[in-house]
């Protein structure tokens, strides 16, 4: 194989983000999913970095609501990342990956609650290392996250391959020297660009 590690982000290439589908299971109507979608995730990427409370948001976020929905909006909050499904392409993938004992880790955007929520996770105990970005406050695509996880779990960029969602995190990543791809669901490209 051409790489000793390989990388992944979670949403979108290890399980199925889709923000709008996930409000949609909480709402009674598409229309009500459509009215808190904006006032949802208005400030996500501030959750993401760890630079917002979560209980803070919520409260500011509730008081954006109108007063027909501030349940639904404490029930996601409390509960959408029960929502969150997995890709069997890509589990079979890491199940490949350590079945060949290849060293494998995830490097992540994702609020501080989720992180804690998968804390327990039987499927991260498999990676041999986890970083989520909420936490240490950094976030891709910045070059600090990038060094960190490398210094974190000393491992050399050259090594590392790293497969995700958005094009403008491989492109952190390969500017911090790591090679990567950018995830449309497509395993087979990966195991080719990687020579697995």
């Amino acid at each position: 194989m051409k790489y000793k590690n390989i990388v992944f982000d979670y949403g979108n290439v290890i399980a199925k983000f889709d923000g709008l589908a996930i409000l949609r299971s909480f709402c009674e109507s598409q229309e009500d999913a459509d009215l808190l979608r904006d006032i949802v995730y208005r400030q996500w990427p501030d959750l993401d970095r760890g630079t917002l409370e979560y209980d803070d948001y919520l409260q500011s976020t509730l008081e954006l609501t109108p007063p027909r929905l501030q349940d639904t909006v404490r029930t996601f909050f409390c509960d959408w990342p029960k929502e969150v499904t997995h890709l069997s392409n890509t589990l079979a993938f890491i199940k490949e990956l350590n079945e060949r004992q290849i060293p494998i880790y995830l490097l992540s955007n994702a609020p501080t609650y989720f992180a804690d929520y998968m804390a327990d996770s039987e499927l991260l105990k498999s990676f041999n290392g986890v970083i989520f970005s909420g936490p240490i406050k950094m976030a891709k695509p910045d070059l600090d996250i990038y060094e960190y996880f490398f210094k974190h779990f000393n491992l050399n960029p050259e090594e590392c391959f790293f497969i995700d969602d958005l094009p403008q995190n491989i492109e952190g990543a390969k500017n911090a020297g790591m090679d990567g791809i950018v995830f449309t669901g497509n395993i087979d490209e990966v195991k080719k660009q990687i020579e697995f």
